[in-house]
C-alpha cells in the first residue's frame, strides 16, 4: 500500500487509462474520485500522487498543501502535476509554490514519460522510507540503552545510601557525594537523550497540570544543586513573594528552569554568580538566569539552541551532549511561551530568559491537615522482584534496614510463589524479566485477588511502557534510578 501511486484526474476515463499504463509495468496504483478520497488514502499510505493540474487549482489545493505541510520529518511526498501545454500556468506555479516535491509532466505525456517519472518518484520513497526505519531502529536503540544504562545506576545508588548509614564518615560521606552526583549526572543524560528522540518523532505531549510556581523553583533548585555546588559558586534566588498558580507540565518546565541553571554552572568558572529570578505579569511567568561566566558571541545567541550545539572555548575540552538548551527552548514552544539568549560579549557573562504563558491565578496555600505518614517500616512486609540480583539484593538490604520485612525474587514466576508464602503488603517489582516478565506476572497476582499495592520498579519509562504497567494491574510506575526517599514514601503511603 505505501508504494502505490494515487491518481488523481479530472476525468473518470483519463484515471483508467493512466492506472492501465502503470499496471501494465507493475506498479501499483489507485484511482481516486474526489478530493476526501484522495486524503483518506494518502492517511493510508501512498507511494506517491499522479494529479491534473484542475483539480489543485484555486483552493482547491489547500486540504493538499495542509497534507503535505504535516507530513512528518522523514516523509516527503512526490507530487507528479500533469499540466496543460506549457508548463508555465498559473496552477503549476502554485503547485510548486505550495505541494514541495513536484514533478511537471506537460500533457500530452509520453508513455515512457510517465513511467519514468513513477519509478523515479517510487525510488525516492523507499529511500524516505529507509529513513523512517532508521528513525524507528534509532528510538528503539536509545530506549533499550536508557533502560540497560538506568538498570546498573538503581544498585549503585542504593549501595550508596547503604555506605552512608554503615559508614557515616566525613570522608565516605565525601566520595559517596561525588559517585551521587555523576548517577544523578548520568540519570540526566538518559532522560535528555529519550526526550530528544521523542521530540524529534513529535512524540512529546505535555501534561498539563495544576502546579505552583514556588514548586517549580524548588524542584529546578533541587535537580541543579549538584552542577552549582561542584564548582562551588554563588546562587542567588529572587521570586515573588505571593506564590501563583500555573497550569502547565510541571516536568517539563523543572526541566527547563533546571537546564538553564546548569548551563550557567557549567559556562562559570569556580565560586561564579548566578542569579535565578522569577517575576509574574499577567498571565506571564518569565524565568530570568544570570550568570557571570563565559558569555557568548552575538553569532551564537541564536545558534546554541539547536541540537547538539555547544559554545566552544580553546582553554576548555566540550563536556555535555549539548541539547539541553534545546529541550528547554522545545519545552517552551509547546507551552505557547520562548526562550531567549543576551550576552554583553565573551567573558561579560550571558542571561537567560524564559517565558512561558501558564499563570492562572494565586496559589492557595496548602492544607496544614491530613493524615501525617507513618514512620518507618514499621514491619510492613515487601516484595522485591528484580533478575538484576545486585539491584534486588541491594535494595532489600536498604529496606531491611528502614524496618521493612523483605523478600526477594528474581523473575515472575518466583515473584508469584513469594506472592503466596510472603503474603507482601507491597511488591516493587521489575518489568524485563526471563521467565516470565512483570506485566504479566502482576495481571497473575490480579486475577489470583491478591489486596497487594504493585509498583513497577523499571528502566522501561517511555508514556506507551507507563500506559501497559496500569493497563497489567500496577498502581505506581518508577522508573529506575529512583530516589530512594520516592520509594519511601510510596512504600508507607
Amino acid at each position: 500500500m505505501e508504494r502505490r501511486i494515487l491518481i488523481y484526474p479530472a476525468v473518470a476515463q483519463d484515471g483508467l487509462l493512466a492506472s492501465k499504463v502503470l499496471s501494465s509495468v507493475g506498479i501499483e496504483n489507485l484511482v481516486c474520485s474526489g478530493s476526501e478520497a484522495v486524503l483518506a488514502a494518502l492517511a493510508e499510505g501512498a507511494g506517491a500522487l499522479l494529479v491534473v493540474e484542475e483539480m489543485i487549482s484555486g483552493a482547491a489545493i489547500q486540504p493538499l498543501k495542509r497534507f503535505v505541510d504535516a507530513q512528518a520529518s522523514w516523509s516527503d511526498l512526490p507530487i507528479l502535476v500533469l499540466t496543460k501545454r506549457g508548463a508555465d500556468s498559473v496552477e503549476a506555479q502554485r503547485a510548486v509554490e505550495h505541494l514541495g516535491n513536484v514533478t511537471l509532466l506537460e500533457r500530452p505525456v509520453r508513455t515512457i514519460a510517465l513511467i519514468s517519472a513513477a519509478h523515479s518518484a517510487l525510488r525516492a520513497r523507499d529511500r524516505q522510507y529507509h529513513v523512517r526505519l532508521a528513525d524507528q531502529r534509532k528510538d528503539e536503540f536509545l530506549a533499550t540503552l536508557a533502560h540497560e544504562l538506568r538498570n546498573p545506576l538503581a544498585p549503585i545508588r542504593t549501595s550508596i545510601s547503604i555506605i552512608r548509614r554503615l559508614e557515616p564518615s566525613a570522608q565516605v560521606a565525601k566520595l559517596t557525594d561525588i559517585v551521587d552526583r555523576q548517577v544523578v549526572h548520568l540519570t540526566r543524560l538518559v532522560d535528555d537523550l529519550l526526550d530528544v528522540a521523542r521530540i524529534t518523532t513529535g512524540k512529546v505531549a505535555l501534561n498539563a497540570t495544576r502546579t505552583t510556581l514556588s514548586a517549580v523553583i524548588t524542584h529546578a533548585l533541587e535537580i541543579a544543586a549538584s552542577s552549582v555546588q561542584e564548582k562551588h559558586h554563588q546562587l542567588d534566588v529572587v521570586q515573588p513573594t505571593q506564590d501563583y498558580a500555573l497550569e502547565a507540565d510541571h516536568a517539563r518546565i523543572v526541566q527547563s528552569v533546571a537546564n538553564l541553571l546548569v548551563n550557567a554552572a557549567k559556562y562559570t568558572p569556580p565560586h561564579g554568580h548566578i542569579a535565578l529570578a522569577a517575576s509574574v505579569d499577567a498571565n506571564v511567568v518569565t524565568f530570568r538566569v544570570r550568570d557571570d561566566g563565559r558569555g557568548l558571541e552575538p553569532a551564537s545567541l541564536t545558534r546554541i539552541f539547536e541540537l547538539f550545539a555547544q559554545a566552544k572555548s580553546a582553554n576548555e575540552p566540550l563536556s555535555g551532549l549539548g541539547i539541553g538548551l534545546n529541550l528547554a527552548r522545545k519545552f517552551a514552544e509547546l507551552h505557547g511561551g520562548s526562550i531567549t539568549a543576551t550576552s554583553e560579549g565573551l567573558g561579560r557573562g550571558s542571561e537567560f530568559v524564559l517565558t512561558l504563558p501558564v499563570v492562572v491565578g494565586v496559589a492557595q496555600p496548602a492544607s496544614a491537615g491530613g493524615p501525617a505518614a507513618s514512620e518507618g517500616g514499621a514491619g510492613r512486609r515487601v516484595l522485591v522482584v528484580d533478575d538484576n540480583r545486585d539491584a534486588a539484593d541491594t535494595l532489600e538490604a536498604f529496606l531491611t534496614m528502614e524496618g521493612f520485612r523483605v523478600a526477594v525474587a528474581y523473575d515472575g514466576a518466583a515473584a508469584l510463589e513469594k506472592v503466596e508464602s510472603h503474603e507482601p503488603d507491597v511488591v516493587l517489582m521489575d518489568i524485563g524479566m526471563p521467565r516470565m516478565d512483570g506485566y504479566e506476572a502482576a495481571r497473575m497476582v490480579r486475577a489470583a485477588g491478591r489486596p497487594v499495592r504493585l509498583i513497577a520498579l523499571t528502566g522501561w519509562g517511555q508514556a506507551l511502557d507507563k500506559m501497559k504497567a496500569q493497563q497489567a494491574g500496577f498502581d505506581h510506575h518508577l522508573v529506575k534510578p529512583v530516589d530512594l526517599a520516592t520509594i519511601i514514601d510510596v512504600l508507607r503511603a
